[in-house]
């Protein structure tokens, strides 16, 4: 029988694990992060992360702040130039990523996890549909392996230009968000509002196939 590899790894920027909860997460954007001093700090971070959310409501803060040091984790958020999708391999042979190993991307659209879960799915299908069909009993494995690497370059090709598009829409959102520009703040909060919210909508609304349950 062949065997399909599926890679797939995800980066959280910090991560809080509060003693008083079972788990809780915070993501913060890269940017943030301009100070090294940072990095090897936990204190110092913790302090950081606190200035930066002194407007939000006190029960956020009361769980970071009870935090403990030893359980603040730094990683570097990931990103991927579309043009690296546009010319990379997605598949090769019986292997292909998916995830953030294929399309890690700015958190501003909130899609990582939901493209993640699209992966999942397109690759079944296409999995599901070669072997579905003309399947003899005692399969050569010769023809096993050409059955998956036909379905895994059918995958690459579907999630290609979707991964491209929702990574390229999320780094300019972002852009837009962050942007410290008088003209560019004045404009997104005047008149590119309405634009962005949409973007949210539109690029959560993927169709990823019918699986076939036979």
């Amino acid at each position: 029988m062949q065997k399909i590899a599926f890679i797939h790894y995800a980066y959280y920027l910090i991560t809080f694990n509060c003693r008083c909860l079972p788990l809780s997460h915070l993501l913060v954007h890269s940017s943030w992060l301009a100070d090294k001093e940072l990095d090897d700090n936990p204190a110092k971070l913790k302090e950081y992360v606190l200035n930066k959310l002194e407007k939000m409501p006190s029960d956020i803060r009361y769980y970071i702040e009870k935090t403990e040091l030893d359980v603040i984790l730094l990683v570097p958020l990931r990103y991927r130039h579309p043009w690296e999708l546009m010319f990379g391999n997605i598949s090769k042979g019986n292997v292909c990523v998916g995830g953030d190993a294929l399309h890690p991307m700015t958190p501003d659209l909130g899609q990582g996890g939901c493209c993640a879960l699209e992966d999942g799915v397109v690759l079944a299908r296409f999995l599901g549909e070669a072997f579905s069909k003309h399947i003899k009993e005692k399969d050569e494995e010769d023809d096993q392996f050409k059955r998956i690497e036909e379905s895994l370059k059918k995958y690459a090709k579907e999630r290609r230009w979707r991964s491209i598009d929702v990574i390229a829409t999320a780094y300019m959102v972002g852009s837009i968000q962050q942007a410290e520009s008088k003209l560019v703040t004045f404009l997104r909060d005047n008149i590119l509002a309405a634009f962005l919210a949409s973007q949210y909508l539109k690029k959560s609304g993927y169709d990823c196939g019918k699986l076939n349950s036979s």
